[in-house]
């Protein structure tokens, strides 16, 4: 089974192309969605963002309040490692639970949503990496008029993630998002033509999955650890 890494930054439009991912039925798994799965309320990773940024970062019903967690994260970078932290190890570990589960099903491919998959070092793991890229100036534009921000703010949350011209640099494929979305489809089909895998390649690797087995080892090693340094 590939396993392909789908990275890009705020407003790139990673969103917009895994859903015409999802509608070729090829399996994706969204780290975002994860990230709003393991901090529900009850769960772990809520529970240590409680401890650590208090309750005032809950609405009145209980669950996380987004936009006020977001705008102390985005203004201190100390407190968005805490936040990665909290979160990370969970978000792996439920990651791979469907990693497994799609190799025991026999997918040929699995696409993983992550936004931050080279700065986690994930990328290694990847049979192949594709980047959406836009000109931070598009990034700004599509920012502030997609979360209604100011300008400042916009840059200001644009800033602390990796330059998408640097995750371009460890991409196997990029999409240009700059264009109209036929563009950005054309693309992708493009990109998938040359990543599905025949049949004798998805046999070969569904008979012994190495890097699946490596990839499982190594979360587990880097989960204990973060939560080992939690604790400290």
């Amino acid at each position: 089974m590939k396993v392909i890494g789908l990275t890009g930054g705020i407003a790139s439009g990673k969103s917009t192309l895994s859903r015409m991912i999802f509608r070729r039925r090829i399996p994706i798994i969204d780290a975002d969605l994860l990230a709003k799965k393991v901090v529900e309320p009850g769960k772990p990773a809520y529970n240590l963002i409680i401890n650590h940024f208090s309750r005032d970062v809950l609405n009145e019903d209980g669950t996380l309040d987004r936009e006020k967690l977001g705008n102390i994260i985005f203004a201190n970078e100390n407190q968005r490692k805490i936040l990665n932290k909290c979160t990370h190890p969970f978000i792996r570990r439920e990651a791979f639970k469907l990693l497994v589960w799609y190799w025991i099903t026999g997918e040929k491919m699995v696409v993983l949503d992550i936004p931050l998959l080279i700065e986690s070092g994930l990328q290694k793991w990847m049979s192949s990496v594709v980047v959406i890229y836009v000109s931070e100036r598009l990034q700004v534009s599509r920012l502030i008029k997609r979360d209604n921000l100011l300008e400042h703010v916009a840059i200001q949350r644009i800033s602390a993630q990796m330059p998408l011209g640097e995750k371009v640099k460890y991409a196997d494929y990029v999409i240009d998002n700059s264009g109209d979305l036929s563009e950005t489809e054309k693309q992708l089909n493009i990109v998938i033509a040359k990543l599905y895998p025949t049949v004798w390649s998805w046999f070969i690797t569904w008979i012994g999955p190495p890097a699946l087995v490596a990839l499982g080892i190594t979360v587990a090693i880097k989960n204990k650890m973060l939560m080992m340094g939690w604790y400290l």
